[in-house]
């Protein structure tokens, strides 16, 4: 079962950065597609960002410009770059594997921890 651990979240003020990592185990990171969603109270889970195997990246319209995911295939991890945070950024965030890269994909871990990304106005 693949395990994975999200961390770098904190209390930021808008326009402020934050950078997020997700530490997988148990698994051939470098054969996964690796995605980053968030879940704000009241709301579904909503895919921020997804990188292919290639480093193939896509991105939420909302996010577009702000947010860079990558990975690192040494290290197991994968990084979501947050720049210019907005208050409606605020957030879990959490990472998971993808089946594919492919739209509409669906994860194929169960939700983990997460952390949570708080911006302030």
């Amino acid at each position: 079962q693949v395990q994975l651990e999200e961390s770098g979240g904190g209390l930021v003020q808008a326009g402020e950065s934050l950078r997020l990592s997700c530490a997988a185990s148990r698994t051939t990171f470098s054969s996964k597609v690796m995605a980053w969603y968030r879940q704000a109270p009241g709301k579904q889970h909503e895919l921020v960002a997804r990188i292919s195997i290639h480093g193939s990246t896509d991105y939420a319209d909302s996010v577009k410009g702000r947010f860079t995911i990558s990975r690192d295939n040494a290290k197991n991890t994968a990084y979501l770059q947050m720049n210019s945070l907005k208050p409606e950024d605020t957030a879990v965030y959490y990472c998971t594997v993808l089946r594919g890269y492919y739209k509409n994909a669906p994860p194929t871990v169960n939700w983990g921890q997460g952390t949570q990304v708080t911006v302030s106005s």
